[in-house]
């Protein structure tokens, strides 16, 4: 990836694009005399799909969670459009986290475990640093073992996303794909995963961070300070 700094993003920006204003549309507007179940359910997608087109192009290139997050809001338009069967959103809502957790999985069989690109990786961490003082104390082995440790602890974060999505999708979205009461109950969905999943999903994630860094202290001598990119 190009060195050069990338553009300050903003977290409250992109919770209220992507979560808060989907949400009010579905909640507020999905009623006939208003924009009705499908008008309803159009305008609240564009909103995050705009959001996630518009981080593909900023990164000039395709990035994965920005796409899979794209098409994920288009699957699930095509259920509320096509009035498919509700439980379809619930497997919907697991599959994606479901398949990437075993992707996750499946990486630490190989040389390089996934975790190197997810959370190993030098727009954190200075790894060429890390690598050289690894190699000067001759625990390049033992710290792979780490990063293996890690791989199936953030394969683990996926598989609880995966099944919290369809747990709490299943208990919240019961009315027919279609309807007002359909967009009703994914507007509120929407709105409780984000404190119900996304934030222990990132807790989750930030833990396996802090173990990395234990590792990179004990194994490489090398402070908090020492091992984070630009610091």
């Amino acid at each position: 990836m190009p060195p050069s700094p990338t553009p300050t993003r903003s977290p409250l920006l992109e919770i209220g694009v992507t979560l808060l204003i989907p949400s009010l549309i579905l909640i507020q507007l999905s009623k006939p005399e208003q924009l009705g179940a499908a008008g309803a359910l159009v305008l609240a997608l564009a909103f995050p799909i705009g959001w996630g087109l518009r981080e593909l192009a900023k990164s000039r290139g395709f990035g994965l969670f920005a796409g899979l997050g794209v098409a994920s809001l288009l699957l699930t338009g095509g259920i509320g459009l096509l009035e498919l069967d509700a439980r379809w959103l619930a497997v919907k809502e697991a599959a994606i986290p479901a398949v990437l957790g075993l992707v996750v999985a499946g990486s630490a069989f190989t040389r390089r475990p996934l975790v190197r690109v997810l959370l190993y990786t030098p727009m954190l961490l200075d790894t060429e640093r890390i690598d050289a003082a690894l190699a000067e104390r001759g625990n390049q082995a033992a710290f792979a073992v780490r990063l293996r440790a890690a791989t199936w602890m953030l394969a683990g974060s996926f598989a609880f996303s995966a099944a919290m999505n369809y747990a709490l999708a299943t208990w919240i979205v019961t009315s027919p794909a279609g309807s007002a009461a359909f967009n009703e109950e994914l507007g509120r969905l929407t709105l409780l995963s984000y404190p119900m999943i996304a934030l222990p999903a990132t807790l989750m994630m930030l833990a396996v961070l802090y173990y990395l860094a234990g590792g990179v202290r004990r194994l490489a001598g090398l402070g908090l300070g020492d091992m984070l990119r630009g610091k």
